[in-house]
């Protein structure tokens, strides 16, 4: 009774069962446990309907569902590109202390402000360092671009550039 309460394998094994375990159904001493792996391949149903993208009749994307949208190409291939909604400039180096006024009041002059995203770090709350400013046409764009490239705001000077270009034609339509 002393061996069963420790186990057949012995003091301290991790194989070591319960006393409870019949005598039977334990392990026997320096025996193998062999495992094979390849007993369940064939016990998956077979008549099971695929489903997911490699499905063979999948037609989700038939019809109107499937027309997906498509922003009309410029006439020329490289260069600036429009976003969903308007013509997007980056401005870097903005000052870790500025908000969102600053940077507003000084990219208005050039235009409608559609959009403007000032982006703070989560650990500090300061400015990253950039900002993106979204004009309606490409001409407020390129005016924002050529009038505030390389000025101060709060002792700091700006680097503006589109945010959005297209690739060049070259390497368009490779994959």
């Amino acid at each position: 009774q002393a061996v069963r309460a420790q186990g057949s394998l012995g003091l301290g094994s991790p194989w070591s069962l319960p006393p409870c375990v019949p005598r039977s159904a334990q392990p026997r001493r320096g025996a193998s446990m062999d495992v094979d792996y390849d007993e369940d391949e064939g016990a998956k149903p077979r008549g099971r309907k695929v489903k997911g993208r490699g499905a063979a009749e999948d037609d989700r994307y038939a019809g109107k569902a499937g027309a997906f949208e498509r922003l009309a190409h410029d006439d020329d291939d490289a260069g600036p590109a429009r976003s969903i909604e308007g013509w997007v400039v980056i401005a870097s180096g903005v000052h870790e202390e500025a908000q969102e006024d600053d940077v507003f009041e000084a990219f208005a002059e050039y235009g409608d402000i559609k959009n403007l995203h000032l982006n703070l770090d989560r650990r500090t709350g300061f400015v990253k360092g950039y900002a993106f400013i979204e004009y309606e046409t490409r001409q407020e764009a390129a005016k924002a671009i050529k009038g505030m490239d390389g000025q101060v705001l709060l002792e700091q000077r700006l680097s503006v550039q589109w945010a959005f270009s297209k690739p060049s034609g070259e390497r368009r339509g490779r994959r």
